[in-house]
């Protein structure tokens, strides 16, 4: 079986260092080489590889962030630098990584569990979904979330998305530059963001506290949070006792 892959990393020589490594494998056609995220991303929509080397930390879009953008889905060996619990994370899910640097032979007992997996067509997707959800919060540092903006990629600093929403089995976020849903959880969103400047107020709500204007009393159970956009959201009674804490009410 011929396999056709590609290379998503940034520093050129660990980008080296594969294309060496990949000489052993003849079966395995390096399709092409990319430097960052967002030509990641395109390469593989469009070129559709059975297997990906992909770094963690990359410029423009992250690893995990064109894991959630992917419309095509192939196997993946990520080569990465994250710290000892993250890769337990990984192990932990039996995703196949290179933790930097790395020999020839651990390069090759993760490529021959590749072409083993891409032999039975198996759909690992949902394992690495497991692992992306499981790691450190504290490790991953949510400074930007990446969404679908029809056949676009937004970017979004998070400092400007006024507050996260429940909608079903998505998370709407409302932002300065409009609103757009993405596929995660509340609970994944409130572990992830920094929790001094973002509180579960409720329920349906995770908000930006610095885009608070100013909080108003709702009823005996709840406030009301205006935001600079003079936008209103409810607060319930022990949302408003964490928001206390953090603005110092």
């Amino acid at each position: 079986m011929d396999i056709k892959a590609i290379i998503i990393e940034d520093e050129k020589p660990a980008t080296e260092l594969l294309l060496h490594y990949l000489k052993s494998f003849p079966e395995i056609s390096i399709i092409g080489t990319f430097s960052d995220g967002f030509s990641g991303l395109k390469a593989i929509n469009d070129i559709k590889p059975h297997l990906v080397f992909l770094d963690i930390q990359m410029p423009k879009l992250t690893g995990l962030e064109i894991l959630e953008l992917l419309e095509h889905k192939p196997a993946i060996i990520f080569t990465t630098a994250f710290n000892q619990y993250a890769v337990k994370a990984f192990e932990a899910n039996a995703i196949d990584y290179l933790l930097k640097p790395f020999s020839s032979d651990r390069f090759a007992n993760a490529v021959k569990k590749a072409i083993e997996k891409i032999s039975q067509n198996q759909n690992t997707q949902p394992i690495i979904n497991s692992a992306i959800n499981a790691l450190e919060p504290g490790y991953i540092k949510m400074e930007r979330i990446a969404v679908r903006s029809g056949s676009k990629i937004q970017v979004i600093p998070v400092e400007d998305i006024y507050y996260f929403e429940a909608d079903g089995d998505y998370v709407k976020l409302h932002t300065k530059a409009g609103n757009f849903l993405k596929e995660k959880t509340m609970k994944y969103f409130e572990t992830h963001l920094n929790t001094s400047k973002f509180i579960r107020i409720h329920r349906t709500y995770i908000l930006n506290v610095e885009t608070i204007q100013r909080v108003e009393y709702y009823d005996k159970d709840s406030h009301i949070a205006v935001l600079n956009n003079n936008e209103k959201i409810k607060i319930s009674s022990s949302g408003y006792k964490l928001l206390k804490t953090a603005i110092n009410l």
